[in-house]
């Protein structure tokens, strides 16, 4: 016995959801991968010390980014072989995936202060390590934050010794306005924290709905193939 029309609707639409998972994933895998091969950031790694805070980061995005496109997978095809099994590998793997990003937000928000102090931590670890050393790679990724958050420095543009660190200042008076790296972090993070909020809430309905969706389809399969 097929599978009923609106049961064959749910179907294709698990698999469109799963198609923009895996690419999701393989984003986030890409990211990853940047990050730890880029020639501007791949030094963080070779250092005697490496900043924690972005070594295990760059780590868990690649980890995500793998978990992402097995499970994307899993569902894509559990959807279109009308595959029980795969269906509920697809189920659990997501509630797993779900689970950690609600507890991932539930400490985050209640150690929000702790998160931009290890941020900031990174940053003045990599940032004095580049002082001791000199390593080009490390002021390579120094010139990449400092530019994309247009801060400088522990101190700020004006106490720092080597300008070319800094953001391009045309005059004098630009280099007032160009604050240390540690305090900027902390505005960023905040004034940007109802975004994070909302796209993690977002993500987690979109995965309840997932969850729902999966299951409502492997029964539907289960019950088609009971029928004589």
């Amino acid at each position: 016995m097929g599978l009923p029309g609106g049961i064959k609707c749910l179907k294709y639409l698990i698999f469109i959801f799963n198609s923009f998972f895996w690419l999701a994933g393989t984003a986030v895998l890409a990211i990853g991968l940047w990050l730890k091969l880029d020639s501007q950031t791949k030094g963080l790694f070779e250092g005697p010390d490496p900043p924690y805070v972005f070594y295990t980061g760059v780590y868990i995005l690649i980890g995500v980014g793998v978990l992402m496109m097995v499970v994307g997978f899993l569902g894509c095809c559990g959807a279109i072989q009308e595959s029980p099994w795969m269906l509920g590998l697809f189920f659990f793997f997501l509630l797993i995936i779900f689970g950690i990003v609600i507890a991932a937000g539930i400490w985050g928000f209640s150690n929000q202060t702790k998160v931009v102090n290890d941020i900031s931590a990174t940053y003045t670890q990599m940032y004095n390590s580049y002082k001791k050393t000199g390593d080009e790679s490390l002021k390579k990724a120094l010139r990449v934050i400092h530019d994309g958050l247009y801060c400088c420095g522990v101190k700020g543009a004006m106490e720092e010794t080597e300008p070319d660190l800094c953001p391009r200042a045309e005059q004098q008076l630009e280099k007032l306005i160009i604050k240390k790296c540690p305090e900027v972090i902390e505005e960023v993070f905040f004034s940007k924290l109802h975004i994070i909020g909302g796209v993690g809430i977002t993500i987690g309905v979109v995965m309840v709905f997932g969850l729902i969706f999966s299951m409502l389809l492997c029964c539907a399969i289960r019950k088609s193939r009971e029928v004589v």
